[in-house]
């Protein structure tokens, strides 16, 4: 079986994940691009932040908006190692950002694939196009091994 390189993206989201975790943050990064230029990266920062907003999907939106001097991500995408929850979900939408991709489904807090299945609410302003699998490996292995260290 043939295995294809991860997208750059991604492997910068994965990067980002272990910088979480070696803060010890649950290892899940983010990245935004708008074509081939990263515009942000950030990973999980809510026990040092003390913030339980600072998830990876919502610190790099944060610095994209900032670095982009503008509320709206029309046209970028964002990468990230984990199925997003639904405030990560709401953030994406209302940011409006064109493609999702994520590395690893999440069952118990996921918000895309499980759970509230933000996007298919009729509520819901803006669904991006949403990818899911690549990097699902490195991002499973990486979650399991942070967790299994706290046992």
């Amino acid at each position: 079986m043939t295995r294809w390189p991860l997208p750059a993206p991604m492997a910068r989201a994965l990067n980002e994940a272990r910088t979480a975790a070696k803060a010890g943050e649950v290892p899940i990064g983010a990245v935004v691009v708008k074509g081939d230029v990263v515009i942000a990266a950030a990973h999980n920062s809510p026990r040092t932040d003390n913030d339980p907003t600072a998830h990876a999907e919502i610190a790099a939106i944060r610095a994209a908006a900032k670095a982009l001097g503008q509320e709206r991500l029309e046209g970028c995408d964002l990468w990230v190692t984990l199925e997003p929850c639904a405030m990560c979900a709401g953030a994406i939408s209302h940011a409006r950002i064109a493609r999702l991709y994520f590395a690893a489904p999440d069952p118990k807090g996921g918000a895309i694939n499980h759970g509230a299945k933000v996007f298919e609410h009729p509520q819901c302003l803006h669904r991006p196009q949403v990818y899911w699998g690549m990097g699902e490996n490195e991002a499973a292995a990486l979650l399991k091994a942070f967790f299994l260290d706290r046992r």
